[in-house]
């Protein structure tokens, strides 16, 4: 039996349909992304008749495992779990999984890094970071928040995420893959890595958040669904590349970077082919470290990968390292673990050394979002005695 406190480093929140039409900047209001019900299912639109995608694959949790056939884009919000809007309901539906604390994304706001005009999209991302910071202070103890930041100016990102960091977020996502003339190996988003520094605000790339290409879903304009999620790996990894290549983590050595949700078992080939490219391709890799470091050494001590259920990656878990390596949920999409995420847990991770356990399952989410780890446990305990009388929380 093993015992830990059990943090998500990626769930979700489901935007409610008013919630651009009523808290985006007036100039915009006319404009403002909604969910319009198009043949009996809800699609969500930016602007006139620019249709993103259907809501039924980012709030379908629990389908996996009672019906997986049904699982498809098509959806209706009032089939949506109310916990994805509800702060109250959301606490309740952690304590039904088991789950201490969370760190929240959005839902429908991952597909907005799309949205071509920058302005515009920079006013989604208020509108969000606004309404999560209100549905955070429900319990700021256990509910995290990750701010949207649009890089496209990067003085106003700077801005926003200093904005974010006074409004209590615990950290702050970019697109996972920006226009390819702006990547991340260009020195004028210096100044928001310092400020993410300064500020100890880790940022993340999570998946779904390409700022160029087409929306994933059906239609003959749009990506082709299984070939890009099979391979959705390859844009945040060479994000990542960019960085540390460039030498982003050497100059600023405390910047943290989580990848979420594209699981671990990637990473082990990448660690050898970056520091075999380093090591022999000096045409190529320019940039050179002091102090004998290695682009792998930048890996293990800056960036943190979050994933659900990925067996393979935690057989790797030596290579990869365990201090790098943080599980969640995903609650409330379709593939999300809940509400059998112990369950899940307890089956990939058997074998595993319980303390490796517990820095897996929670510790390293604690530890990088800044989570009060005695409160949880606190909170947790007091959830579950009134629940069923134990004040345990076995992991299996």
């Amino acid at each position: 039996m093993v015992s830990a406190l059990i943090v998500s480093s990626d769930s979700h929140v489901f935007e409610p349909p008013d919630l651009w039409t009523t808290r985006i900047d007036r100039a915009f209001r006319d404009r403002a992304p909604r969910i319009q019900r198009v043949d009996g299912v809800d699609q969500l639109v930016v602007e006139e008749r620019q249709f993103v995608s259907g809501i039924g694959l980012i709030s379908n949790a629990g389908a996996r495992f009672e019906a997986p056939e049904t699982i498809s884009s098509h959806g209706r919000f009032e089939d949506v779990h109310q916990g994805g809007y509800d702060p109250d309901q959301h606490l309740a539906d952690m304590r039904l999984d088991g789950v201490a604390g969370e760190v929240l994304y959005p839902s429908q706001g991952l597909f907005y890094f799309k949205v071509a005009d920058t302005l515009f999209m920079s006013a989604i991302f208020r509108a969000y970071n606004d309404w999560l910071a209100d549905f955070c202070s429900t319990d700021r103890a256990r509910l995290k928040g990750i701010a949207m930041i649009n890089l496209d100016d990067v003085p106003d990102g700077v801005r926003e995420l200093e904005r974010a960091a006074k409004m209590g977020f615990a950290g702050a996502m970019i697109t996972e893959y920006p226009l390819e003339d702006r990547r991340y190996d260009q020195p004028e988003y210096e100044p928001f890595w310092a400020a993410a520094q300064a500020l100890a605000m880790p940022l993340s790339l999570h998946t779904a958040t390409r700022r160029q290409g087409k929306i994933r879903g059906a239609g003959d304009k749009t990506l082709r669904d299984a070939s890009s999620r099979a391979t959705k790996v390859f844009y945040p990894a060479t994000s990542m590349c960019d960085m540390i290549f460039s030498g982003v983590f050497e100059r600023h050595p405390t910047l943290a970077l989580a990848i979420v949700e594209f699981e671990l078992a990637w990473a082990p080939h990448l660690l050898s082919t970056m520091d075999y490219t380093y090591r022999e391709r000096h045409e190529e890799a320019l940039y050179r470290f002091k102090d004998g470091m290695r682009p792998s050494d930048f890996f293990r001590r800056n960036v943190c990968l979050s994933f659900q259920e990925d067996a393979i990656g935690i057989r790797l878990r030596d290579t990869i390292g365990v201090d790098n390596m943080m599980w969640g949920s995903d609650y409330p999409h379709s593939e999300s673990t809940f509400p059998q995420s112990r369950k899940i847990l307890a089956q990939i991770l058997a074998g595993v050394p319980e303390d490796e356990q517990a820095k897996i399952v929670g510790g390293n989410a604690a530890r990088l979002y800044r989570f009060d780890v005695t409160q949880l446990a606190r909170t947790s305990a007091l959830s579950r005695g009134i629940q069923g009388g134990s004040t345990a929380l076995p992991l299996n």
